[in-house]
């Protein structure tokens, strides 16, 4: 398709995702349920033919020279199908929040307030790498009442249309209109350009990928933007700390998987923690690259000097930089200065000290004695996630049903003229 249709096609598609929009804000919480069944059932019984179009991508990926944890990311199997299903069905049973009021309270003129959850409308979620964005944005969005315009990234081409392709079947199976979730058909960066200036058309859009496209959407967009930052994540191991905890959740944060964007990017170590060698050890025997200034390069022979722009860095892979601090103070300074408001942890055994950790960091997801790879939605049990919202205003981290509708006023009378 030519440049010159694509601002055609955008709007062609948002007419339609305006209609169905307004289909689903009229369905019952019963009705979205069904068709987001329909629909994993549907990605099940598709599960050999999104195999396959996967494999194109993973072969051309691998030939573009996509790192292996990009590839990871991009990476299809039966096992991963079947949790993209899961995931659907999770989200068809959880509690619409449609409809939900919030508030209710009584003028002493005897007029009724009440405030009360609806949809946003039409979304544009704006992708890369991962297909099963394209099952989660467009279940939640389903259920929360919302149309969806999805525009994945180039690499996930083919895995990203038989997913849709699934997704809009097992709708329409269910008895909710196919255009309730509609594939951006084209891989030309006009059509997110065209998107991000559909004022009035599109909503909100939701960035999901790397510096970037968030740079470019927030840059250009003439439509709200549920920004989604780099996972510049922390772990402070407080001088306070278990051994034997510390250990296991520095390992685990890293490496159990490094590509995606809870995982921790920099490791910062109380001065006076016990045993700091034995994890930078563990980390080493993991596989992990250890990045750190002098100090830590004399605790362990395999660390390798760290640039002023590695605390800057999401490595989104088996690097992490390690740093030595004096105390909590130091590391929540750190955390201020190279964070991104993503999420942040500390371990210690001090109460006190990780209060003061939990209050005094401004992250979208804080944690004591926990790892950062728990900053998901289906962990904190809101289903599939959209993306994990790393501004401060309508919605931030997870951001899930709740996170994708709006409210409106709702005022009963009986007849009340303003004097």
């Amino acid at each position: 398709m030519a440049d010159t249709d694509i601002p055609a096609l955008i709007a062609e598609m948002t007419g339609r995702a305006r209609t169905a929009a307004q289909r689903l804000a009229a369905m019952s919480s019963a009705q979205k349920s069904r068709a987001l069944l329909a629909a994993a059932q549907a990605l099940r019984e598709s599960a050999d033919a999104i195999v396959a179009a996967n494999a194109e991508d993973m072969r051309a990926g691998e030939a573009s020279g996509l790192s292996g944890a990009l590839l990871d990311r991009l990476r299809l199997d039966q096992g991963r199908i079947d949790a993209m299903a899961a995931g659907v069905e999770a989200v068809a049973k959880l509690d619409d929040p449609v409809g939900r009021v919030i508030e209710r309270s009584e003028r002493p003129n005897g007029l009724v307030l009440t405030r009360v959850r609806v949809p946003i409308g039409v979304i544009g979620i704006i992708y890369e790498s991962r297909p099963n964005v394209t099952a989660d944005a467009g279940a939640l969005c389903v259920m929360s009442g919302n149309a969806a315009i999805l525009r994945g990234g180039s690499e996930a081409i083919h895995s990203n249309r038989a997913i849709h392709a699934a997704l809009a079947r097992g709708l329409e199976a269910g008895g909710a209109p196919a255009d309730a979730v509609q594939l951006v058909p084209v891989t030309d960066r006009a059509a997110v350009g065209a998107m991000l200036t559909a004022e009035g058309a599109i909503d909100m859009i939701v960035p999901r990928g790397g510096k970037s496209l968030v740079a470019r959407v927030q840059a250009e967009a003439r439509v709200p933007v549920l920004a989604h930052l780099d996972g510049l994540n922390h772990t402070y191991i407080d001088r306070a700390a278990d051994p034997d905890m510390a250990l296991k959740l520095a390992v685990n944060a890293k490496m159990r998987r490094t590509g995606i964007c809870g995982a921790t990017e920099t490791l910062l170590i109380d001065r006076g923690f016990a045993d700091p060698v034995a994890i930078l050890e563990a980390l080493h025997q993991a596989g992990c690259e250890l990045r750190g200034d002098a100090e830590v390069q004399a605790l362990h022979p395999f660390v390798k000097p760290a640039s002023d722009a590695d605390w800057d860095t999401e490595y989104l892979d088996a690097i992490l930089s390690v740093k030595l601090v004096d105390g909590v103070d130091a590391a929540m300074d750190h955390i201020a200065r190279h964070g991104s408001h993503h999420t942040d942890a500390i371990v210690t055994a001090d109460a006190p000290t990780a209060e003061r950790f939990l209050a005094g960091v401004d992250s979208a997801i804080v944690m004591w004695n926990a790892s950062t790879q728990f900053a998901d939605g289906g962990e904190f049990g809101l289903g599939a996630e959209i993306g994990i919202s790393t501004g401060r205003l309508h919605a931030r981290g997870p951001v899930a049903l709740e996170g994708l509708t709006t409210y409106k006023w709702v005022v009963r009378g009986s007849g009340q003229a303003r004097p």
